[in-house]
């Protein structure tokens, strides 16, 4: 059996356990044997065909691969869970949140929070405000006007 053939054996068994390990590691030592089964083929010598694999299984490692986990293993925008799942979200003022006389409530889905605001403003009875913090069970919101 000619030797590029086993190299190209070794480049397709490797593609195959990358398959199952999804890591993208695996797959940079086949780049490496399909390029040393190249070098076996143009007849050089076995030492020069290891010298092959390795450069371009390092050169793999430090340009390819990047480049693949940073398109193909995306993060997801994060989820909120919990209690920070309400930040962003629209509620209605139940009380009227007044920073100098400390009032102030608001209702998201269905549940009753204390409110507060950075401004100055007076946010009356029945506005739409948007939950911008959350500290404990108080709500920090502003006016969506």
């Amino acid at each position: 059996m000619e030797i590029y053939i086993v190299w190209l054996i070794t480049a397709l068994v490797l593609l195959i356990v990358e398959i199952f390990t999804v890591s993208f590691g695996v797959v940079c030592f086949s780049f490496g044997a399909l390029f040393a089964a190249l070098g076996a083929y143009l007849g050089l010598s076995t030492l020069w065909q290891l010298l092959i694999f390795s450069i371009i299984s390092f050169l793999a490692f430090a340009f390819i691969r990047p480049i693949i986990v940073k398109f193909l293993l995306k993060k997801k925008d994060e989820v909120k869970t919990n209690a920070d799942a309400i930040i962003g979200r629209k509620a209605i003022v139940t009380e009227e949140i007044n920073m100098t006389k400390n009032t102030g409530r608001v209702k998201l889905d269905g549940d009753d929070w204390k409110a507060v605001t950075d401004s100055a403003e007076v946010l009356p009875v029945g506005e739409t405000v948007e939950i911008v913090a959350r500290e404990s069970l108080i709500l920090s919101v502003k006016s969506i006007k």
